[in-house]
This record gives structure tokens, sequence and C-alpha cells, in this order.
């Protein structure tokens, strides 16, 4: 029998620490976008969360709400723990709750072959309702200033669908480059 804890221990903190990272070079690079607390026009980590819990499944999406519960209590929200812990879970588990709904439900195997656009698309697009959802809903029922709104929901929907779609333009770029042998070369 094959040993999985290096493979989990692997995809947890692959997960973590790639998110964490490409969090902070979100806010840097897009803090001109911000539209409120939590809230981006777009957000590339969340095309990440959805890679990293496609790739990597249920320690991709605890690496992940780890980290966003490390920066959630040492960022910009109010230190609150239990505020923080449930931006952590909706952070991991949304993308992680849309995988395995969408490859139940659309006959994706658990390595992803039949993966096509439309299904990539179905599950993006469940993910970020998910996420939106869940996170505006989580603000609003902890009672965070302009959390939780209509607005807040649209943008944050928006921001997680152009965010993902952009990241994974960039990854598929990024193969097509290592595949044809040009590397950073071609660039």
């Amino acid at each position: 029998m094959k040993n999985i804890l290096p493979e989990w221990i692997t995809g947890f903190l692959v997960s973590a620490l790639t998110y964490a990272a490409l969090f902070y070079f979100n806010n840097w690079i897009t803090s001109d976008l911000s539209y409120g607390l939590g809230v981006n026009w777009i957000y590339l980590p969340a095309g990440l969360r959805l890679f990293l819990t496609l790739v990597f499944g249920l320690s991709g999406a605890i690496g992940i709400a780890i980290a966003s519960f490390l920066i959630s209590y040492f960022g910009e929200l109010p230190p609150d723990l239990t505020t923080c812990i449930g931006v952590g879970l909706i952070s991991g588990f949304a993308p992680y709750l849309a995988k395995i709904f969408v490859a139940s439900n659309v006959q994706i195997s658990s390595d992803l072959s039949g993966l096509t656009l439309q299904k990539l698309m179905a599950c993006i697009l469940i993910y970020a309702l998910l996420s939106a959802g869940l996170h505006q809903w989580w603000f609003s029922s902890r009672g965070l200033d302009q959390a939780g709104s209509i607005n807040h929901f649209l943008v944050m929907f928006i921001g997680d669908v152009l965010g993902t779609l952009l990241l994974i333009a960039l990854i598929k770029y990024g193969l097509n480059l290592i595949k044809r042998g040009g590397g950073i070369k071609a660039l």
C-alpha cells in the first residue's frame, strides 16, 4: 500500500504557501481595484484556490483554509477568532465543494480526466457563486461594516470569475511555453 502522507503534506504546504504568496501579490498589484473589505474586482487567488483544490483535493482545501485564516487574523479583518476561522473555512472549502459538485454531476474523474472547457466553466461559476455567497453571508452575519450587501456579492462574484479565468489563462500559457520548449526564453 502506497503511503499517501507525503503527498498529502506536499499538497497542504504547496497550497498554503502559494495561496498566501499570491494573496499578497494580488493585494499589491490590484490595490486600486479593491471594492471593500475582502472584495476585489479582480481576485487572482480565487483561481489559485480552484486550481489547488482541483489538483490536491482535501489537502489543498485545508492548506488554503489555514493560510486564509492566518491572513485574515493578522490582516485587515478584525482579529476576531470566530470571524477569521469562518473566512478560512469558506476560502478553503468553497472551491472544494464546487469540485465535488461538478465532479459528481458532470462526470469528471478524480484525476481530472474529462475536464472540458464547458465543465471547467461550470466549476468556475459554481465556485464563484459559493465563494461570494458564503463570504458575504458570513461577513453580514458577523456584522462587518457594509459587507454582505448584494453589491459586495456581485463584485466578489465578478472578481472571483475574472481572477480565476485570468490565472487559468496564465497557467495554460505558461504550460504551452514549457511544452514548446521555449520556457522563459520565449517571453
